[in-house]
Order: structure tokens, then C-alpha cells, then sequence
């Protein structure tokens, strides 16, 4: 069970909560930062951070599927962005929200930062995720029908 708190003697926040509360006994994932790679290991968007963040946000799902979990079961990002103007962290967050990432607000931090480990890279999201166990158990039948299918 996931629950998402706000605390109400704090100023509200916009667009995510102050805490995550996530029940004892539940399989969590910690993730490697996710960067604007494509397959071939090459920067997708120099320069332009906000179809960076929509390559980042592509890794990251398929870093959870990988895992038998989802964007929507994210329970806490950090989205760190090379640049100091809060208009351009503004518009990578945009691209967040509007990623489906999480169901309800999910807790995060939007950093702006001096430089990540990529040539030309912009962003990168790190995160923790609950792994549910229907997706798992979806995962693995997957995986046991694409191995009993003949070539």
C-alpha cells in the first residue's frame, strides 16, 4: 500500500507530497539514475532539455518494466537539471507531470546542477519504486510464453 502525505501545518505543496509512506513487507526498487541514452549509447536532444527529459522519463520506464514494475508505482524521484534558471527546471518538470509518473503526487526534488556524467547531457532522474506483485508474476508468465514459443 502506497500512501502519500502533505502535511497540513506546511505550506502545500503544487504537485507532489512531503512524504511517502509505503507498508512493511513491500518489495521496493531503488534505481540508477536514468539518462538520455538511446540504444545506441548516444545523447538524444543536445542542447534541448525538455526532449531530454522525455528520453530520461522513456529509460526510466523501461527500467522499472525491467523490474516487473511501472511509472505509476514511483514513490520518489530526484530530477536533477543542468542550469540554474527555474524557467527551464519549470519546463523538464512539465514533462514529468505530464509523463504519467506516479499515481497522485509522488515525493521529489527538482535540482538545478552544474554538470552530469554525459557529454551534453541535461537531465537525469533517479528513483525508488514499489515492485507489485501481480506486475512481477505478470512479468515472469511473460517471459516463460516468449521462451515456449518455437523460432
Amino acid at each position: 500500500m502506497i500512501e502519500r502525505v502533505t502535511a497540513p501545518s506546511l505550506f502545500p505543496p503544487p504537485t507532489y507530497s512531503h512524504a511517502t509512506v509505503v507498508e512493511a513487507g513491500t518489495k521496493l526498487a531503488f534505481l540508477a539514475g536514468a539518462v538520455p541514452l538511446d540504444a545506441d549509447g548516444a545523447v538524444v536532444g543536445v542542447g534541448d532539455p525538455v526532449r531530454q527529459a522525455g528520453q530520461v522519463l522513456a529509460n526510466l520506464g523501461e527500467q522499472l518494466r525491467s523490474i516487473g514494475s511501472d511509472l505509476r508505482h514511483v514513490v520518489a524521484t530526484d530530477v536533477y537539471v543542468v542550469s540554474s534558471e527555474t524557467s527551464v527546471l519549470s519546463a523538464v518538470w512539465e514533462v514529468v507531470e505530464a509523463s504519467g509518473l506516479s499515481v497522485g503526487p509522488h515525493s521529489s526534488t527538482l535540482i538545478g546542477v552544474a554538470c552530469l556524467g554525459y557529454t551534453g547531457q541535461l537531465v537525469e532522474i533517479t528513483a525508488t519504486a514499489v515492485v507489485p506483485e501481480h506486475l512481477v508474476a505478470e512479468a515472469v508468465v511473460a517471459a516463460d510464453s516468449e521462451e515456449a514459443v518455437p523460432s
